[in-house]
């Protein structure tokens, strides 16, 4: 029996990339899934696949988060994870403002519902586990918005660790890059690309561990944690160069 065996898991942003790649690892773990997504094809689809309940929601409309909340009775999950993200990369100037309230809508105000509903639907130890990103260490050029708002994710979870504790186990994500329909949008060279499995086998040993921080994969994680440590007149510089 695995480490999840019987575990009650709603996993927000299954559908497609690391949430689906997630969702089946947690099955094949024997865990019973819950799974929400704004595709609903591709969700039961998925649950079609490998079994669990298909919840459709869209985060951008908080309405459809509530109501799903709102279904379920409190304390009966052992952990919700939050994978849900929009991607547009863009240099500030070229932003389309209508398009950054959405990444903005789903990425940071749709974490922050998800973190203000679900925590009292889970059990006494159980696991908020929400998705920052490697994007959100440091400003790069043409990341934005989808840097701005993982950084405040990597913010938001850092303050529920302490806020939710000793009830809650909170839990942040950092991917690197994992290649995805998200990634497939960049044009520029990405190091260290690793399959969804890949990240998906790496979450799943972080939440075994005790560690806070889930970041992969290792080599590119670690320098990027460097640059951010650096002081501004160095790594300034450094991300100069990546114009």
């Amino acid at each position: 029996m695995g480490a999840f065996t019987g575990k009650r898991i709603w996993i927000i942003g299954a559908s497609d990339g690391i949430g689906a790649a997630l969702a089946r690892a947690f099955a094949a773990e024997g865990a019973r899934l819950i799974l929400s997504a704004r595709n609903a094809a591709a969700l039961r689809a998925l649950v079609q696949d490998i079994g669990g309940e298909a919840v459709p929601l869209d985060l951008a409309r908080r309405e459809t988060l509530a109501a799903a909340v709102a279904a379920m009775q409190p304390g009966t999950l052992d952990a919700v994870i939050c994978t849900a993200a929009l991607y547009d990369p863009a240099r500030v100037a070229d932003l389309d403002p209508a398009r950054a309230e959405d990444l903005v809508r789903v990425n940071l105000l749709g974490t922050l519902d998800v973190a203000r509903l679900t925590p009292p639907l889970i059990r006494d130890g159980g696991q908020l586990v929400l998705f920052g990103s490697v994007a959100g260490y440091i400003g790069l050029p043409g990341g934005q918005v989808y840097s701005a708002t993982k950084a405040a994710v990597n913010n938001l979870a850092e303050t529920l660790r302490i806020e939710l504790a000793p009830r809650l186990d909170v839990r942040l994500v950092c991917p690197g890059f994992v290649r995805s329909r998200l990634t497939a949008k960049n044009d520029f060279p990405m190091p260290a690309m690793i399959e969804p499995e890949e990240a998906a086998a790496a979450v799943l040993a972080g939440l075994r561990s005790r560690a806070f921080e889930i970041h992969f994969p290792k080599r590119f994680t670690y320098a990027m944690k460097l640059l951010r440590a650096l002081p501004y007149w160095l790594s300034l510089r450094l991300t100069g160069r990546l114009r």
